[in-house]
C-alpha cells in the first residue's frame, strides 16, 4: 500500500503546474492559475499523522487532510472521525465502487494528489528494507485519488480529507512490495485530465484504474532509518541511496 510519500516543494510545484496547463481549455474555467498552498519540503512524511497536503481538484490545489471521513452519515462525531480516518489512508480500486466510504466519492469527487516519490518496505528472510520510488524522469507522480468533506455538528469545522486509490502491482512494484503486491494508482497527465472530468461513467473510471507502466517508475534502497518511525525522518539524506550487501548478492542467482 502507500502510506509514505516525499512531496519536494519545487517538484510539485512544476507538477501541478505542468498538469494544470496541460487541461484543454473547456476544463480550465478560470484563467488564473490556482495558486499552490504554502507547504514545506516533506522528505519522509507518514499518512499516519494525517497531514494536510495538496490534492489537485477539478478547479483549485487546496490543501486536504490524509485519510478520508466520509460525509455519508456514518461517521457521527470527531472521535469516531479520528479512528475512521485511520482505515482509509488508502483506497483499493478493486472495491472502490462497493465500499460505502467510496463508492459516491469515486462518482463525484475525485482528485489528483501530487507527490515527487513515495516510499515501500520489501521482505527479504524476515527482515524489512526500505525503498524510494521516483519517475524515472519528470518531477513527480500524479497519484489517483477520493476526497469528500466533513463536517463536525459540535463545533461547525468542516475537514476536507483525501485517500488514494491502489492497484496491484507491477513488475517492479511486486519485486518491492513483495508480500501485499500494491501501487498507488498513478496517472499520465492524459489520463489525470480525464480523472478528474465531471460526468464519468463507472466504465470509464474503472478503465483509469489500472497499475502503471514500470519503465516510467526508478527505485533504489535507502537507509534503514527511514524504517523507524520513532526517530525523525523529515531529511533531505533519507531519500539518499543505500546499499544492502545481502540484497545485492541475493540479485545475482
Amino acid at each position: 500500500m502507500c502510506f509514505t510519500v516525499a512531496i519536494l516543494r519545487n517538484g510539485v510545484l512544476l507538477t501541478a503546474e505542468e498538469y494544470y496547463n496541460s487541461l484543454p481549455p473547456k476544463i480550465k474555467k478560470k484563467k488564473e492559475n490556482p495558486v499552490m498552498p504554502e507547504i514545506p519540503d516533506l522528505f519522509m512524511i507518514s499518512g499516519f499523522e494525517h497531514p494536510a497536503l495538496p490534492v489537485i481538484k477539478e478547479e483549485v490545489i487546496e490543501l486536504n487532510s490524509w485519510g478520508l471521513i466520509p460525509n455519508n452519515g456514518t461517521v457521527k462525531d470527531s472521535a469516531a472521525a479520528d479512528e475512521y480516518r485511520k482505515l482509509t489512508l488508502n483506497a483499493k480500486g478493486e472495491t472502490i465502487f462497493d465500499k460505502p466510504s467510496y463508492r459516491d466519492n469515486i462518482i463525484s469527487h475525485r482528485c489528483l494528489f501530487p507527490v515527487s516519490g513515495f516510499y515501500e518496505w520489501r521482505e527479504y528472510e524476515n527482515k524489512k528494507y526500505p525503498y524510494y520510488i521516483q519517475p524515472a524522469d519528470g518531477n513527480g507522480f500524479l497519484l489517483g485519488s477520493v476526497y469528500d468533506s466533513w463536517t463536525d455538528t459540535s463545533t461547525g469545522e468542516i475537514r476536507k480529507t483525501f485517500s488514494i486509490v491502489t492497484t496491484p502491482a507491477n513488475p517492479l512494484m511486486e519485486m518491492i512490495h513483495n508480500l501485499k503486491k500494491r501501487m498507488p494508482l498513478i496517472l499520465s497527465v492524459e489520463d489525470a485530465q480525464t480523472w478528474l472530468k465531471p460526468g464519468l461513467m463507472r466504465d470509464e473510471i474503472k478503465a483509469l484504474i489500472k497499475s502503471y507502466d514500470e519503465n516510467r517508475m526508478k527505485a533504489h534502497t535507502i537507509s534503514p532509518k527511514a524504517s523507524n518511525a520513532r526517530e525523525y525522518r523529515n531529511y533531505p539524506e533519507i531519500m539518499n541511496p543505500y546499499n544492502y550487501p545481502e540484497l545485492t548478492q541475493q540479485s545475482l542467482f
